[in-house]
């Protein structure tokens, strides 16, 4: 932390607003000092933290006290979700028996302001005595923690917003952001995709947001399908047969199994007529209807359904023009889409 002394904001509003312009500009220029120092020496030991970390065949175990241990366990919880296995371990409670939660195939990364919390010390005895990689984070080159650790990331000085220039305020802000720049670039090695993303979100919004058609949709043998020539008695009975959520369908395929139409209870009314119970598939069908593929997010799917002209409850999910499953707009709003 910095010792600098600050003139304390009076009360009022100007004064409110004063804090809060002060502890805004003194963020962003902290950030921009970290980010210049990143194009130069901090660079090439963010480089060797990366390496380090994608290296390690168990966990990154992380660890901070006070403000930093906070700052700390959002790091892990970040690194853990978007693909590097990491959990966060409370220094005091190391010395008490969790550091047995640490294996040699870890690595650790540690943060500390001033690097001489004390803490933190039997954490890196442990890391050297079983020579386990360790990724120090200070603002102090001199401090026991960056002069014991493998890589050395060197935070730039920047004074803390508190008038007092006390409470953790623009050092946690560097060390958070320094945090999601390892895990963003991290994703960014290990080519962390979206299905990855949504494979450790599945609930809430960004679980839903990330769903795909093919994990909803009712899959090829499910599917209520007839021939161009089938006759609309037998295709009215595949219709309103279907039990699965989807009665009312039926696609049509011709010899080599490709979607050529589809025949809803829509088209069945609009072609009432004495004789339609005889007539055939291929009569009475919408040649090219709209159509889905697996890959396509759901919430795009069923955007179509909504929005298209006319409104559908289900489209068919087509490979290579083969329908390969079936999506309803019912399947969406189970899911939580909608």
């Amino acid at each position: 932390m910095s010792n600098s002394k600050l003139t304390p904001i009076k009360p009022g509003a100007t004064g409110d607003l004063g804090a809060a312009t002060r502890v805004l500009s003194y963020a962003a220029d902290a950030l921009n000092a970290l980010s210049a120092a990143l194009s130069n020496g901090l660079g090439a030991d963010f480089t060797r933290a990366l390496d380090t970390l994608q290296a390690t065949k168990g966990r990154v175990i992380v660890s901070g006290m006070g403000k930093s241990g906070h700052i700390a366990r959002k790091i892990a919880a970040t690194l853990s979700s978007t693909g590097t296995p990491a959990h966060f371990v409370h220094p005091a409670e190391a010395s008490h028996g969790d550091l047995g939660a640490i294996a040699r195939h870890d690595s650790l990364l540690l943060l500390s302001w001033g690097g001489e919390t004390s803490e933190l010390g039997d954490l890196i005895s442990y890391s050297r005595r079983f020579a386990i990689p360790l990724i120090g984070i200070a603002a102090n080159p001199d401090s026991t923690l960056l002069q014991a650790a493998d890589v050395k990331l060197l935070l730039p000085r920047a004074p803390e917003a508190c008038p007092n220039g006390l409470a953790p305020t623009t050092s946690t802000t560097m060390m958070l952001a320094l945090g999601d720049a390892i895990a963003v670039a991290l994703m960014e090695r290990k080519g962390f995709s979206p299905d990855d993303y949504r494979d450790f979100h599945p609930g809430g919004s960004l679980g839903r947001a990330l769903i795909r058609v093919c994990d909803l949709m009712h899959g090829k043998n499910e599917l209520p399908l007839v021939s161009p020539d089938a006759v609309m008695r037998d295709v009215i009975v595949k219709m309103t047969s279907g039990g699965k959520g989807f009665a009312g369908v039926v696609g049509v395929v011709d010899a080599g199994g490709k979607l050529v139409g589809i025949i809803t209870d829509g088209d069945v009314r609009r072609h009432v007529e004495r004789d339609l119970l005889d007539r055939k598939a291929s009569d009475v069908m919408t040649a090219s209807p709209r159509t889905v593929a697996p890959g396509m997010l759901a919430a795009e799917a069923l955007g179509l359904m909504n929005n298209g002209t006319p409104k559908v409850t289900s489209l068919f999910v087509v490979e290579a023009e083969k329908p390969v499953g079936i999506l309803t707009v019912h399947d969406c709003l189970r899911a939580g889409l909608g």
